[in-house]
């Protein structure tokens, strides 16, 4: 029985096409910023959000712990955690930076002056695109970084008692 060029070619698409396939189920398919905590944070630029000046990776101070929390007015989970955040902003060694996440600016407004402002700092980033640096897929999330600026942990989902907990105990330990 011969075997015709073009069969070899069929028959060794459809293997190369079933190996290609089975390798493919293998990979890691989950999106993970797990790796991000331990790492320095990069350096990064985001505007403020009243008015055009930048907040810099050079404006952290090394005497301080940072909590960035990416939130938006539309996310109903940031309302669920903001008494949390709150009560947070009393904590001296903790400065507290809020992203506001693909928002318009009167409505992060509005959202902050009805139920009160926790941030140190209140950033902006309208197309989602500043929030990546910190490895942010949804909100809300919030990092919690050193005074050597390194992420220490990452909280995705809103904050709760326990996550509370954990920070407080994270920024007075000595």
């Amino acid at each position: 029985m011969k075997i015709s060029f073009p069969k070899i070619i069929s028959i060794s698409l459809v293997a190369f096409s079933l190996i290609v396939f089975f390798l493919a189920l293998n990979i890691e398919k989950r999106y993970s910023t797990e790796k991000i905590v331990g790492k320095s944070v990069d350096n990064f630029e985001i505007k403020f959000l009243n008015n055009d000046e930048v907040f810099k990776k050079q404006d952290l101070t090394n005497d301080k712990y940072y909590l960035i929390n990416i939130w938006a007015s539309w996310c109903l989970p940031c309302r669920k955690e903001h008494p949390i955040l709150m009560t947070l902003k009393k904590e001296n060694k903790l400065k507290i930076i809020g992203i506001n996440f693909k928002d318009k600016k009167l409505n992060a407004n509005n959202f902050l002056g009805e139920l009160g402002n926790p941030y140190d700092f209140s950033l902006s980033d309208k197309d989602g695109t500043k929030s990546i640096l910190f490895g942010v897929y949804g909100i809300p999330e919030s990092i919690l970084i050193d005074k050597k600026h390194k992420i220490i942990r990452k909280f995705i989902g809103p904050l709760n008692v326990k996550d509370f907990e954990d920070i407080l105990q994270l920024v007075n330990e000595k």
